[in-house]
């Protein structure tokens, strides 16, 4: 078990060694979790999501970096970046495709995202409704607390749900602005905390993804963590579920490892033994409730500053490389 120094008024290891990590459960899924979730997905298929590119606003790491904006689910207008290969005379055609999704607070500009994971490839960094610089919404928080609480009286309602379709509109755009992306499995599909979690919920129901990456994923198995104190949004809830109990009964449709048993792409997890933000033991439900090909990077700690930090970084950057080489490589 990993043990750091902190002034954290709990355990942010919730007692639990890596051995009682990969073993914590997924709660089982509601008799129309699948069907809840196919239909948000056809939905947002549908939308003309009307990409627009803007220009270039920086270049490195192989790749011109554009701000682009589009259209998602409800008619919401969103933004965020493109990142297409460099040009000149050594560029590639584009052979890859990635939607990368953001951690609560969102994203002021593209950061560490990039560079992409693969070369010859192309990447949409979407600002999803609420969050970042370019996913203001009137009428939706933009602070993690007030955000994850947006809505979540119903099932219908809940800004998680429109989260995730404006990651499959993102899809969307992408293929849209690069056609040689289209088709069933060409695209990975990454995301850390927040964005992981988005991640799994996205995952399972669209085939243009061939393979995922989760980084310490969020909203993993509710009912446990609705238990277990955090700093992150999942304190809010835990405050929301004491004055609303019914509550889990819309949580169950926005469980992350419920929608891991669903997902059949090869998935890489990253899941952290001390995360004072994200309890460990849902990161952990995430990977192990996964249905098709799993693989599981053990941080020492998540969202907290540690020596070492650097080094498990640029490990976990080489793994996601190795990974997505194999599973979209060609």
């Amino acid at each position: 078990m990993t043990s750091f120094v902190h002034e954290f008024p709990f355990d942010p290891a919730h007692g639990r060694t890596l051995e009682d990590l990969v073993a914590v459960p997924a709660p089982p899924a509601p008799d129309d979790f699948a069907d809840f979730w196919r239909a948000r997905y056809e939905e947002a298929r549908k939308v003309v999501t009307d990409p627009e590119l803007g220009p270039v606003e920086d270049e490195r790491d192989g790749v011109r970096i554009h701000g682009v904006t589009y259209t998602s689910v409800g008619g919401v207008r969103l933004g965020g970046w493109l990142a297409l290969p460099a040009e000149g005379p050594a560029a590639e055609p584009v052979r890859h495709g990635f939607v990368i999704g953001h951690g609560y607070g969102g994203r002021q500009e593209p950061g560490p995202d990039v560079p992409l994971p693969l070369p010859s490839s192309a990447a949409i960094l979407p600002c999803v409704r609420g969050m970042g610089a370019r996913g203001l919404v009137e009428g939706i928080p933009d602070v993690s607390s007030g955000h994850v609480l947006h809505g979540i009286e119903s099932r219908g309602s809940y800004v998680i749900g429109d989260c995730v379709a404006d990651l499959w509109c993102a899809a969307s755009a992408l293929v849209e602005l690069v056609p040689e992306l289209a088709g069933a499995g060409r695209l990975g599909c990454l995301g850390e905390s927040f964005g992981g979690g988005l991640g799994a919920l996205a995952l399972p129901w669209d085939e243009r993804f061939g393979a995922g990456q989760l980084t310490v994923p969020t909203f993993g198995n509710h009912p446990l963590r609705l238990t277990l104190p955090c700093t992150g949004s999942g304190e809010a809830v835990r405050g929301y579920h004491r004055e609303h109990p019914e509550v889990v009964d819309v949580l169950r449709y926005f469980d992350a490892a419920t929608a891991a048993g669903f997902v059949e792409q090869p998935t890489l997890v990253a899941a952290a033994l001390f995360d004072p933000s994200v309890p460990p033991p849902g990161q952990f439900a995430v990977h192990n409730a996964l249905a098709g090909e799993r693989e599981l990077l053990v941080l020492p700690a998540g969202h907290f500053e540690y020596e070492g930090l650097a080094q498990d970084e640029a490990g976990l950057v080489e793994a996601r490389r190795e990974f997505f080489g194999k599973r979209l490589g060609r």
